[in-house]
């Protein structure tokens, strides 16, 4: 004859029913395997290694010092811009192409814009934003219509620094007449 289970077994089957769950679920995510979709992450400047854990992208940091307030952040050796808000947050950041003439190191103001022109190269371009002139040559960011970021020729003298048609417009909105660039090395 058989015997009828008792609820203390009942019990104690579900306990572990339920550590079992929970193990599998703590292994999933030691194992990088997301349980449910994660936020959308940050922009990237490339992978960087969690410790034991899949590789994460890394935020690239505003370089310091590079000033205060609302501004555009363009650093020369990192080929990157970012947008800074009036409480110093980053609204976005993201590479760029640079011209073969560079401004110097310093800070600046947006001085024009204009929404689409043919640049030095000939190639149109569309959401130009200057700040600056180094030996006659306008300075300033834009981003081509054809959505090339492609280098200048080498031997082109241009002032143009190219962004992906998705940044320029971010920085057409962000930039208006009168707000800080700051250029570190």
């Amino acid at each position: 004859m058989a015997r009828a289970s008792s609820p203390g077994s009942f019990v104690a089957v579900l306990t572990a029913a339920a550590l079992a769950v929970v193990g599998f679920l703590a292994y999933q995510a030691n194992a990088g395997t997301p349980v449910a979709a994660p936020p959308k992450a940050a922009p990237s400047t490339g992978p960087s290694k969690a410790a034991g854990g899949p590789k994460k992208p890394a935020v690239a940091e505003l370089p310091v010092p590079s000033g205060t307030g609302e501004r555009v952040v363009y650093s020369l050796g990192q080929k990157r811009v970012w947008l800074v808000a009036a409480d110093g947050a980053v609204v976005r950041t993201y590479p760029v192409t640079p011209s073969t003439v560079s401004p110097r190191p310093g800070e600046y103001r947006v001085s024009t814009r204009s929404k689409s022109i043919p640049g030095s190269d000939g190639v149109l371009v569309e959401h130009v934003v200057r700040f600056t002139s180094v030996d006659e040559i306008v300075i300033g960011f834009s981003a081509a219509v054809n959505g090339s970021t492609a280098p200048p020729a080498k031997k082109a003298r241009t002032g143009g620094i190219r962004s992906s048609r998705k940044d320029g417009a971010a920085l057409w909105t962000f930039a208006t007449v009168g707000v800080p660039v700051v250029v570190v090395a």
